[in-house]
């Protein structure tokens, strides 16, 4: 366990190979545009085998049914959205083709999302956060206990997971304290960008 200096700052442990970080990757101006499109999509509770969380959802392109456990076809891609991912993978040198789904989620005040790996039906991920910071958290099983890490995502940066931070970590968000969004990005399992 890593613990505060007299300053109260703590040493972040470094996060899991796979897992790339690009700050300020969108302008305070592009951020504002995305917002504004965000907030006219028509979002549903996020629910998970008969409980419905607090985050509410969006998805384009494809989307993972839990219930019947398969990939289907969710609605088309809003033209935002598919030129936001093209500024992305352009900027951050990523294939754009390889991306086929866009999901985005609402946080709302005292929404978050437990500890998870996303469905192994998905590739590679790659995350933009809008309006609130975060931290993301990532933890990995080690013998009895587990080893963690801890990654600030600001306004207008992107994150990517592959590799080992993709498929032997698990991340979480605590509970918002004020309205923030996220797009996610995701491939196909066996795509990589």
């Amino acid at each position: 366990m890593l613990q505060a200096d007299l300053f109260g700052h703590a040493p972040q442990p470094a996060v899991p190979p796979g897992f790339d970080y690009w700050p300020d990757v969108l302008s305070a101006f592009e951020q504002a545009a995305v917002v504004e499109e965000l907030q006219r999509l028509d979002f549903r509770p996020y629910e998970h085998m008969g409980y419905q969380g607090f985050r509410q959802i969006a998805a384009f392109g494809r989307r993972y049914d839990l219930e019947r456990r398969r990939l289907e076809t969710a609605a088309p891609w809003p033209d935002f959205l598919k030129a936001l991912l093209g500024r992305l993978t352009g900027r951050l040198d990523l294939d754009e083709g390889a991306f086929v789904q866009a999901l985005v989620n609402e946080y709302a005040p005292g929404a978050g999302i437990g500890w998870h790996r996303d469905r192994p039906v998905y590739g590679e991920i790659l995350g933009v956060s809008f309006l609130a910071p975060c931290v993301m958290r990532l933890r990995r099983k080690d013998g009895t206990g587990w080893r963690r890490s801890a990654a600030p995502l600001a306004p207008g940066s992107a994150y990517r997971l592959s590799g080992a931070a993709r498929s032997d970590w698990e991340h979480s968000i605590s509970p918002m304290t004020a309205l923030r969004y996220s797009i996610t990005f995701r491939t196909l399992a066996g795509q990589s960008v």
